[in-house]
């Protein structure tokens, strides 16, 4: 099979396309044949090994001293399970996937094997390969925060950096769950985040959302840019304000299933900038560190 690999860290041209072995699904796992993956803020911090301070002293003993330990990246993926193992009941072969590898990472191959107790779960049939690919890390990292927030129903809430991965899926979600929503990104995506269900959008480049005398249930920063002490003059009365920054979020497969249900009625819709075979993943890579992408870039197979 074909696979991304990146056998040390540095810049985006350390990855390359080489041949490996096709894994083979043991007796309670899934092969996937690939079909959409992406390339996330989170592979290009890997792939440099830039972490946040909490992390560096525990990021060799995860990700590999010295070298990726693990040299297939990539944590989301949709497709479609080519075998399965002698004990598995939840899949059969045939059916059509989307999943989250975790710290296993591998989505950027053309094939995956995964335990069926993971994060894998059916995709719709009314979306694409690419739009299943790019539902998981946005989708399910956004929900964790409102977890951890509680999020209801009519509370106001301010996502910074509204246009990303995480940022574009929050918009919707918190619409979803009936929150008036106010995103934060640049004068070019203002359109972008309106169309997702912000009832306000402010350009950070002409104004600071901290001097406009609005205040917020919730403020959540979703691209770790911004620092609690310097919010907490804009929170209502019991206001919360969270940051993705050195809070990893986990994942639910429940989640992973509220994402697709969403998805399936029209409710949620990924947002994909740009569209790469896997042969120029190593330009994917590069876009992606510009910090311009809007929502999520896409590998295909």
């Amino acid at each position: 099979m074909k696979a991304a690999i990146c056998t040390k860290y540095g810049p985006p041209e350390v990855v390359r396309i080489e041949e490996r072995r096709k894994p083979t699904p043991k007796n309670n796992e899934v092969l996937i044949r690939v079909h959409a993956t992406t390339v996330a803020s989170g592979d290009c911090r890997v792939r440099i090994a830039n972490v946040p301070s909490l992390y560096k002293p525990v990021f060799p003993l995860i990700y590999g001293f010295g070298r990726p330990r693990q040299p297939i990246f990539g944590t989301e993926l949709s497709g479609q399970i080519e075998a399965v193992g002698q004990n598995v009941t939840a899949f059969k072969v045939g059916d059509l996937v989307f999943a989250m590898t975790g710290l296993k990472m591998g989505a950027h191959a053309e094939y995956v094997t995964l335990a069926e107790k993971d994060k894998i779960v059916l995709k719709p049939d009314n979306i694409s390969y690419e739009q299943a690919a790019a539902i998981a890390f946005g989708g399910t990292t956004a929900l964790h925060f409102f977890r951890k927030t509680n999020l209801r129903q009519d509370q106001k809430i301010l996502i910074y950096g509204a246009s990303g991965a995480v940022g574009t899926s929050a918009v919707q979600i918190a619409k979803h769950f009936g929150a008036k929503v106010t995103g934060v990104c640049s004068g070019a995506n203002m359109e972008l985040v309106k169309s997702l269900g912000a009832v306000r959008v402010i350009d950070y480049t002409t104004e600071d959302f901290r001097k406009t005398g609005e205040k917020y249930d919730v403020i959540f920063d979703a691209v770790g840019k911004i620092t609690k002490t310097s919010c907490k003059n804009t929170l209502a009365k019991n206001g919360t304000c969270i940051t993705v920054n050195g809070n990893p979020a986990s994942v639910r497969v429940e989640d992973l299933r509220l994402l697709g249900e969403l998805m399936q009625n029209g409710q949620f819709t990924p947002v994909i900038d740009r569209i790469y075979p896997l042969e120029k993943i190593a330009d994917a890579y590069a876009y992606v560190e510009t910090g311009r992408k809007k929502g999520n870039v896409v590998i295909t197979m």
